[in-house]
Formats: structure tokens, sequence, C-alpha cells
């Protein structure tokens, strides 16, 4: 069985981490090349880099900040916001990221995921989906989910997969920095809908809030921020706990 994975997440602006609920009200917390170290000397699985502002601010992701947060940390790391393009892929593997993370320019161009994992291979593409329930339906949301769309988020995310989508990162944005734990019913959906890994993110405010994720949202990794970055989860504390309650993960 593989391990589940244990994920941070530096959602980066204007060259530092941010952190907000519900996509909104962002407040700093911290040097991302300072903590991107910290979380993997503590032992996270993976980590992962969002220029949340790129796509807003039409531009490409902080190749310079990409780097200097590879050369700091030993384990998988996944870069997305602003990659457009496959020439914008192969500069941030080329900078240090071994996998992208593709969310608005994959919906406004579906090709770029055929594309993509034909010249890097699936395992390098991660479909990032920020969705929203609205009228009882899961919406997906574009440009660091500033802009609605009607397009059904399973569907969506089962094109992507056919297309070359070899992981899918979920943010239930109805859960972001609220603390209340996973969306765990739809997580479940898109785990037994797909033959790849999928990424919980919104909602963890507590150390169970992963078991229930990992139990009962069949999720084969869980990402968080701000219980990491504020010292409100210790990495080691949360996998002894997981290991403690029957849930594989990688001790250090």
């Amino acid at each position: 069985m593989l391990s589940k994975r244990i994920i941070p997440c530096l959602d980066i602006k204007d060259g530092r981490t941010v952190k907000g609920v519900n996509f909104l009200d962002l407040i700093d917390a911290g040097d991302p090349v300072e903590q991107a170290k910290i979380y993997a000397d503590q032992g996270a699985d993976e980590l992962v880099f969002l220029d949340i502002t790129a796509t807003s601010d039409k531009r490409k992701t902080m190749v310079e900040l990409v780097t200097k947060v590879a050369k700091q940390i030993n384990i998988p790391f996944t870069v997305g916001g602003g990659i457009s393009s496959v020439d914008d892929a192969y500069i941030a593997l080329q900078s240090g990221a071994d996998k992208v993370s593709i969310n608005s320019a994959a919906v406004r161009n579906p090709d770029l995921l055929n594309e993509c994992a034909a010249k890097f291979g699936n395992q390098c593409i991660v479909l990032a989906v920020d969705a929203k329930q609205i009228n009882g339906q899961w919406l997906v949301h574009l440009v660091g989910g500033r802009k609605a769309t009607t397009i059904d988020l399973f569907d969506w995310v089962k094109e992507a997969v056919d297309r070359g989508a070899g992981e899918i990162l979920f943010t239930s944005m109805d859960h972001d920095g609220t603390k209340n734990g996973f969306a765990n019913k739809e997580l479940s959906k898109l785990s037994k809908m797909v033959n790849v890994p999928i990424i919980a993110s919104g909602g963890a405010g507590s150390m169970q809030h992963f078991k229930e994720t990992f139990d009962d949202g069949l999720a084969d990794a869980a990402l968080a921020a701000s219980v990491f970055h504020f010292g409100q989860i210790g990495i080691p504390e949360l996998k002894n706990y997981l290991d403690k309650n029957n849930i594989n993960v990688r001790l250090t």
C-alpha cells in the first residue's frame, strides 16, 4: 500500500507566503525559502508552490524564487501559477520543479494537458481545480478563485485525466481556510471516479481532519497551509498521530 502524503502548500504573492480564508483576506505567513527548508527537514513528503497572482497579474511564475526553494529541499516539488504553455512548464521543471500544476490555462485550452503530458509524462502534470458549490453543483473557478464558470467539477476532472493529468489537486473554496475539515464527500467521489492520485486541499484544522480525509475522503495526499505556517500542527506530530491511527505514512 502506498503511503499517504502530507504536503505543505506555499501560496506566494509578491515573493512572500500568504494565507486567507475562502481565497480572501490574505495575510503574510512568512518567507517561502525558509519555510521550504523547515518543512523538508520536518518530514513533509512533498511541497507545493503556487504563485497565486501570476494568472490575474498576467505574468509568469517567479522562476528565481522557484530555483531558490528547489535548492533548499530534497523532496518532490510541484510548482503552479501562470503556467499556460509547454514552454512555461519546461522552464518550471528546469528551475527545479518535479511537477507542474496547471489550473486556469487548462480550462481555457484543454489541449495543454495533452501536450504537456506527451512531452514530460503524466507523472509531471498536476491538474489543480478550485471549485465551489453553487445551487447544489460544484463549479470550477478560475484565476485564483476569482472567476466562476459553468463547468462541473467532476466532468472536468474526468476529462483532464483522460487528457493526461497524472494527479488532481482539488481545493474546495467553501472549505478553504475555515479549519472545519476537508470536502470528504466530494474527494471520495473523485477518488472512485478516476485512477490517479487525489490531493485534498482546503479545510485542515486538526490532526483528525487529516485522518478523516484519508479514511472517508479516500484521498491519497492532504495539503494544508495555515496550520503548518502558524505552528498549529507540526508535521512530525501529525505523522505520528496518523501512524497510531492506522494511516500508512512515511515516518522519518
